[in-house]
């Protein structure tokens, strides 16, 4: 019995779906097939019930679920120890989270962590949020961390993941600042003179957030989408050459804002948009882990984790 096969069970029991699986394993839908059919044989019983769609697990599946994460955990956690006793290393907590957070969240985040619990080794995947909540799942990271909002919230089962929040996250138009301090562009425009709008790709976790603030604005708002990107990075750079309006974290414009380089696409005599934040939205900063991964250096780190959020 080779432990890639269990690996492979423990993916079909998150996904149902042999054809996800076989993708998000790097194998051909045959061959992960036949990797399947390998561990039955060898366990002797059908673990999945393949005759409906998506499939279900058999009774004996069922039984072995506990099972078989016993025995990845252990052969993981084993594998840790002895690579660390050989190369003298810390074993790294490894993150997954969107770029935004990475850039903004995690570079302070980290410092906190270590200030109370010592210094620590990790990685960091970034990339986008549905990829980060992937990793938790087919366990390649041991700690997700990303926005959750109505409009793109996370569907992890609570049974299975702890969650903490660590506080909110406005996200705000900005645009760049001209002569005497005013902004480039405001909102809402008009029929006749429309707002450049720098915008999320459709796929982008953000992009619904902010569709949602245009389409319910207070006052109808006009813009012309001049520019995409999937990162707000990518559209900050774009606000700060003056290209147009672009809804961002508030973290990640705090020096800019600081230093008088971008501000709110709001004209500074309406008082009615600033005094009610019109098309500004805010979203829940959160951090999950699995529950089964008991690892007393996680257990420490998260616990740190819930004493700032408990300062929030």
């Amino acid at each position: 019995m080779e432990i890639k096969w269990v690996e492979d069970f423990l993916s079909v029991v998150e996904t149902l779906n042999f054809s996800r699986s076989a993708k998000l394993r790097n194998v051909t839908q045959p061959a992960f097939g036949r990797r399947i059919r390998s561990l039955e044989a060898w366990l002797g019983a059908e673990l999945f019930d393949r005759s409906t769609y998506p499939c279900v697990l058999t009774v004996a599946g069922e039984s072995f679920v506990p099972i078989a994460r016993d025995m990845f955990n252990q052969s993981t956690q084993a594998r840790l120890i002895l690579r660390g006793q050989l190369t003298g290393k810390q074993t790294p907590v490894k993150f997954a989270m969107p770029h935004t957070l990475l850039l903004t969240l995690f570079p302070r985040l980290l410092t906190q962590l270590e200030n109370r619990n010592g210094t620590m080794a990790s990685t960091v995947q970034a990339t986008n949020v549905h990829d980060a909540v992937m990793a938790l799942v087919e366990r390649h990271c041991d700690l997700l961390i990303c926005y959750h909002h109505p409009q793109q919230g996370i569907d992890l089962d609570n049974a299975r993941y702890a969650m903490l929040s660590l506080g909110k996250e406005p996200l705000r138009p900005y645009v760049k600042v001209v002569d005497q301090g005013l902004p480039k562009y405001t909102l809402p425009g008009t029929p006749m003179a429309p707002v450049p709008f720098l915008s999320y790709s459709s796929y982008s976790s953000l992009s619904r957030i902010v569709e949602k603030q245009l389409s319910g604005s207070a006052r109808p708002v006009y813009v012309v989408r001049r520019f995409e990107s999937d990162l707000a990075e990518g559209l900050k750079s774009m606000v700060l050459e003056g290209h147009g309006v672009a809804w961002l974290p508030a973290s990640a414009v705090t020096r800019e804002v600081a230093e008088g380089k971008l501000t709110l696409a709001i004209a500074p005599d309406d008082r009615e948009a600033l005094d009610n934040d019109w098309w500004s939205d805010a979203m829940d900063i959160r951090v999950y882990r699995r529950r089964e991964d008991n690892r007393p250096a996680l257990d420490r780190i998260w616990s740190c984790l819930g004493t700032l959020h408990a300062a929030q």
